[in-house]
């Protein structure tokens, strides 16, 4: 039995979930920047040590925003069908799988720190200078998980603000605590590198606590449901398969970009994490998608899903649009803010006239990623993904390295692989078969 027809979903709205969804995706990045500005000040070997820790975490953390994603898109069903209590329970469920994610990778990193980080860091004295900080570190996992949980129902719900505000106060105590321990300030003590695991450390579980807290008030029942768990897991390996995808291409570009000379992985580097911001940015109205989608089809409400689905995807075509006008005007200066070096500027217009072209279509390619997750098409999503890296991403990048293509050959291969996306997701999109009415 559907629903009363929603009322329709205006920018206004749109922008209600998409921006605090940004200050949440946004918060942590600058932290990091943060982070390594204060530990920095300790020297080179401290920022090494930092690095290779924080690699190894963001790694394993980056392999469970299922989640997140996961969870937003099965509450969310919930939620349109006006089972809120059915929506949080997702999170209930997700927070327990947290748990249980989170002390498994603890167990791991503890027992396996020493072997990776020699693998990593190829042993020496950054492998022990990270060494201490991540068995801190690791101490955080399923606070981070309980966190990604918690994200992950609150925007099935359609409330973007709370968990902003969560992260935010998680992130100040960090902050606040990070200076002080790092350097031995205000009477603490000098704790180094460690006193950067320790901030975070405190950080993360203030905010999981938060998101925990968020759980009990809504009073839904706390027991295990396996049921639930199961499907939850599922859909998770799908995500996680797909992540997987993403960082073989990632890391292919990196390692065939430093066989080019420092200028070429250095100019890689830099259009590479403007890129990853500016994905940030688009994915906060994917996020936005996902929620209205998914309560949209959950109510049954078939017509207005497509109309989300097509509305926040002009939204984000349109603001990927003018990133490229800003970045194609700013060609000539904006490199000039991360490097003064001239060999770096002299090779790094190859990669930026790359991603001035494909801001237009990962409007696109995102919106309809946030629409398929939001309506649970995990499967589909793991195949257009893993087909796209194997026929345009991976392909180029090593075709550059054997035929000495260099930048060309590898954001050509960032290109076809965003362009290969284009074709799944709008062949999927305009099918119509993502339109599955429910909450199963």
């Amino acid at each position: 039995m559907c629903l009363a027809e929603p009322a329709p979903v205006t920018g206004r709205r749109i922008a209600g979930l998409a921006l605090p969804a940004l200050g949440v995706l946004a918060a942590e990045p600058i932290y990091l920047l943060f982070d390594l500005a204060v530990v920095g000040r300790l020297g080179a070997l401290a920022l090494a040590g930092l690095a290779i820790g924080g690699l190894i975490l963001s790694l394993l953390s980056s392999q469970l925003t299922f989640l997140s994603y996961g969870t937003t898109a099965r509450a969310a069903r919930f939620f349109g069908a006006g089972r809120r209590a059915s929506a949080v329970g997702e999170g209930v469920q997700a927070t327990w799988l947290a748990v249980a994610l989170g002390a498994v990778v603890i167990l791991a990193v503890e027992a396996a720190a020493v072997p990776i980080l020699a693998v990593i860091a190829d042993g020496g004295e950054i492998a022990d200078m990270a060494l201490p900080w991540l068995r801190v570190a690791i101490l955080g996992a399923p606070a981070i998980l309980i966190s990604m949980a918690g994200n992950g129902w609150m925007r099935g719900v359609q409330d973007t603000v709370r968990p902003l505000r969560y992260v935010l106060l998680g992130f100040g105590l960090s902050a606040l605590l990070c200076p002080t321990l790092v350097h031995g300030l205000l009477g603490m003590p000098r704790l180094g590198l460690v006193g950067s695991a320790v901030a975070n450390l405190a950080g993360q579980w203030l905010a999981a606590l938060l998101f925990c807290r968020a759980l009990l008030v809504e009073r839904v029942p706390l027991r295990l449901d396996l049921t639930i768990l199961r499907a939850q897991v599922t859909m998770g390996r799908d995500l996680v398969v797909r992540t997987l995808a993403f960082q073989a291409c990632f890391v292919s570009a990196a390692a065939v970009a430093a066989r080019f000379g420092a200028a070429a992985v250095a100019a890689h580097q830099v259009v590479l994490q403007l890129w990853s911001f500016l994905a940030l940015v688009l994915d906060s109205l994917a996020i936005a998608a996902q929620s209205l989608v998914g309560a949209a089809l959950g109510g049954g409400q078939l017509t207005h899903a497509k109309s989300v689905a097509w509305r926040v995807t002009i939204f984000s075509a349109v603001a990927a649009a003018v990133l490229a006008a800003v970045f194609a005007v700013g060609a000539s200066v904006v490199p000039r803010l991360f490097t003064s070096d001239r060999a770096v500027l002299g090779v790094i217009g190859v990669p930026w006239w790359f991603l001035v072209a494909q801001l237009p279509i990962a409007g696109v390619v995102f919106a309809l990623d946030g629409v398929l997750l939001g309506a649970g098409d995990a499967t589909f999503m793991r195949n257009a993904t893993l087909g796209s890296a194997l026929v345009g991403f991976l392909p180029l990048i090593w075709l550059s390295l054997i035929f000495g293509w260099g930048l060309l050959g590898i954001w050509a291969g960032l290109t076809a692989f965003m362009v290969l996306r284009l074709m799944f997701v709008g062949w999927r999109a305009l099918s119509g078969r993502w339109l599955i009415p429910g909450t199963a």
